[in-house]
């Protein structure tokens, strides 16, 4: 079965621009109270996840931080810690599990790199388990 069917579209899905800053990012995650998000181009292609723990590592690693610092910090110069693998659009569910277990979600483009929305990781083990049950 494609993931097309269990895509939480983009429109829908909270992501954050990749010309976005710390600041904005910091509010978003806290505002939404999640712990990652899509970062996506000014094209509209996913570029990558940024999570909370990228975040925290770029607070501990820059010298002299202060709160103000964060308008001013890109989340071009926020290393990610973790690859959030992507997947094409006429992907198959079955090829969902692996990365489900390390990913709240996964990230589905089209064949250009467009990012169209989400495959969330209780719809992948919803799916599993009602293949399982019958």
């Amino acid at each position: 079965m494609e993931v097309s069917r269990f895509l939480f579209p983009k429109d829908k899905v909270k992501y954050i621009p990749s010309s976005a800053t710390m600041r904005e990012a910091m509010d978003l995650l806290e505002k939404d109270h999640y712990s990652a998000v899509p970062i996506i181009d000014e094209e509209g292609r996913y570029v990558g996840t940024l999570s909370e723990g990228d975040l925290l590592w770029k607070l501990k690693n820059t010298f002299d931080f202060n709160l103000d610092m964060m308008s001013t910090i890109s989340l071009n110069s926020i290393k990610r810690y973790r690859h959030n693998e992507s997947v094409m659009i006429d992907a198959d569910m079955e090829d969902m599990l692996t990365l489900a277990a390390d990913q709240n979600f996964v990230p589905v483009t089209d064949h250009d790199g467009i990012f169209l929305g989400i495959i969330r990781r209780r719809d992948i083990i919803n799916y599993y388990n009602d293949g399982i049950m019958d």
